[in-house]
């Protein structure tokens, strides 16, 4: 690709660091709602659970409207909604209200993910190592939360929860400039002759399935990032340090397996590299969970590289298995299947409640086991030409208007 074609897709990453620091920053908030409003396990994944609930309540409906037409103006407005939520989420002290607030950053963050998966993938020509990178941008966004919540609130305590939104301020601007950029790279494509129309038929007994395991894996993700953090601080010791160190390690392999995913893909297939990425996670999070001492450590990052590598494979598969509704593909595999592991956090809490932390987390380590049983016999779908540009229009959207 030349650089006109890449830079939309260089400036989308960025952008998505910026969002997904907000889906990283609720759970890193966890553990200080816990220290500096009391609140018990349950009340904490409360929090987690409001800021998934209305994202995946809404999540299909964004994806819905962007097989429709391009929503560009969608990602430098979501992105502020995200930060925005997040922040004020800090800031209130009244519960009700950090749980409203939250939620509308939730919204925010539904509504990003299916127009930037949409426009990622017409960035990336089809590439999964492109689309990687894209991964790449979000999951860094996580990693980079844990520190970013630790340096502000850790210092300045929940009343300095505002200073969370900059971010959201870089990711709107960057948005804005990849929706301009977005003109040059459909010139380009438009003097190489390629033409983007969507073919092929929808399969949705294959992507339901694999629906499924992306939900199992979006279980285990959420609620250890929702109590690693608190877990490890009982194993190993060390204070809040130790417990963000370990949410930390959690997100950080995610920026190595999601770029290794996609490579991995491109040489020995994407449902292969998926399959085996679900066994590794059933090892991994048996590790984490019953392993004591430092060696957690090293659990939590064999769990990171588990979930992550077949994360942006997810996102191609169900735009594929679905090539004729790729938005809806991408809100429900790249949103939704991902928030509303968020949902099980308060049961888990409850539990952690009424027995102990490690007996709550038991669980996780046989959800990874269910999602690799259904993704048994599935085949490998063909991909599609790119879909439209961003911001592009299409002989669909006339159909539509």
């Amino acid at each position: 690709m030349t650089p006109t074609r890449d830079r939309p897709l260089v400036l989308l990453s960025f952008g998505h660091a910026c969002v997904d620091v907000y889906q990283g920053s609720v759970a890193a908030l966890v553990p200080y709602f816990v220290a500096e409003r009391a609140y018990g396990y349950a009340a904490a994944s409360g929090v987690v659970l409001a800021a998934s609930l209305l994202s995946s309540l809404v999540q299909p409906l964004f994806g819905a409207l962007t097989d429709r037409r391009a929503l560009p103006w969608l990602l430098p407005s979501s992105t502020l909604t995200a930060g925005a939520g997040v922040a004020l989420g800090g800031v209130t002290d009244s519960y009700p209200l950090t749980l409203a607030a939250v939620a509308a950053g939730g919204v925010g963050i539904a509504a990003y993910h299916p127009e930037a998966a949409r426009a990622a993938r017409a960035a990336a020509g089809g590439s999964h190592t492109a689309m990687g990178w894209f991964s790449l941008g979000g999951n860094v966004g996580f990693a980079l939360a844990p520190p970013l919540v630790w340096a502000v609130v850790g210092g300045g305590g929940l009343g300095a929860s505002w200073l969370l939104a900059l971010p959201a301020v870089a990711g709107a601007v960057l948005c804005g400039v990849a929706v301009r950029s977005a003109g040059a790279a459909r010139a380009a494509r438009a003097a190489g002759g390629r033409t983007a129309v969507a073919a092929g038929s929808d399969d949705w007994a294959s992507f339901l399935r694999l629906t499924g395991a992306v939900v199992c894996r979006s279980v285990v993700f959420a609620d250890l990032s929702t109590f690693v953090a608190l877990y490890v601080r009982e194993r190993v010791g060390g204070g809040s340090a130790a417990g963000t160190a370990a949410l930390f390690v959690l997100y950080l392999g995610g920026a190595v397996g999601t770029v290794a995913g996609g490579r991995l893909a491109d040489r020995y297939g994407r449902l292969r590299v998926v399959r085996r990425s679900y066994v590794l996670t059933v090892l991994a999070v048996a590790g984490v969970v019953l392993v004591p001492g430092p060696p957690v450590y090293l659990f939590v990052a064999l769990t990171s590289a588990g979930l992550y590598v077949p994360f942006s494979l997810h996102i191609t598969l169900g735009q594929d298995y679905l090539p004729r509704r790729v938005g809806t593909a991408s809100g429900v595999t790249l949103g939704l299947a991902v928030s509303v592991g968020g949902l099980a956090a308060p049961a888990l809490g409850a539990l952690a409640d009424a027995s102990s932390l490690g007996t709550a987390l038991l669980p996780l380590v046989a959800l990874p086991a269910v999602g690799r049983l259904l993704l048994y016999g599935l085949r490998e779908p063909a991909p599609p030409p790119a879909p439209p540009a961003l911001g592009s229009r299409t002989a669909h959207d006339a159909d539509v208007r």
